[in-house]
């Protein structure tokens, strides 16, 4: 696809897109590489903290819902289609049922968004997306430091909370869960 022909795309173009080695959101009708160049692409932290967070929330999850990396996720944003690609989001199976089978974005609004700050990105880029996120409906959202060792919860109707160290994950929302980041961390191999 030619770069210009990736300019005022309606959510119908955008999703098809072929899949490629590039994984783009829809953000105000442009497609936008998700990772703009070399500093933001996935490294080894990055990659490992979304298997951690996958493994772990995936126990977790078992009868519950589903949890899926880099899937894109059919929202709005100033009154125009946004399709994000969370690293990770959980959708319980009250949102999107047990039986829901379909290659395709994800079709309702999750209770969960998860982002993990790459290189080349900074806190404030994120919280900016956390933000259109709760916006845009979703219920939480958390957004992972590696290198602080953090994760930053985001609520619709609350001021954000950062926990570290032994800090618990738990939340109403996410019934029986029970992580910390340390766990995440230490199930990542980060030091």
């Amino acid at each position: 696809m030619i770069k210009s022909a990736l300019k005022d795309l309606t959510l119908e173009e955008f999703l098809a897109i072929p899949e490629s080695d590039i994984t783009y959101e829809l953000v105000d009708g442009e497609a936008i590489p998700k990772f703009k160049n070399d500093q933001m692409s996935p490294k080894f932290s990055h990659s490992s903290i979304t298997g951690a967070l996958f493994l772990l929330l995936s126990v977790w999850a078992q009868g519950k819902g589903r949890v899926v990396i880099e899937w894109a996720i059919k929202l709005t944003r100033n009154q125009q289609d946004w399709v994000p690609v969370p690293d990770l989001t959980y959708v319980s199976y009250n949102r999107l049922g047990v039986d829901w089978f379909a290659d395709e974005a994800c079709p309702v609004i999750p209770e969960l968004a998860m982002e993990i700050i790459s290189p080349g990105q900074t806190f404030g880029e994120m919280t900016e997306k956390a933000t259109n996120y709760l916006k845009a409906g979703v219920s939480r959202v958390w957004v992972v430091d590696a290198k602080a060792k953090t994760i930053t919860i985001f609520y619709p109707d609350a001021p954000p909370q950062t926990k570290r160290g032994e800090d618990s994950l738990e939340d109403s929302l996410f019934e029986g869960l029970q992580i910390t980041p340390q766990a995440i961390f230490q199930q990542a191999g980060i030091p």
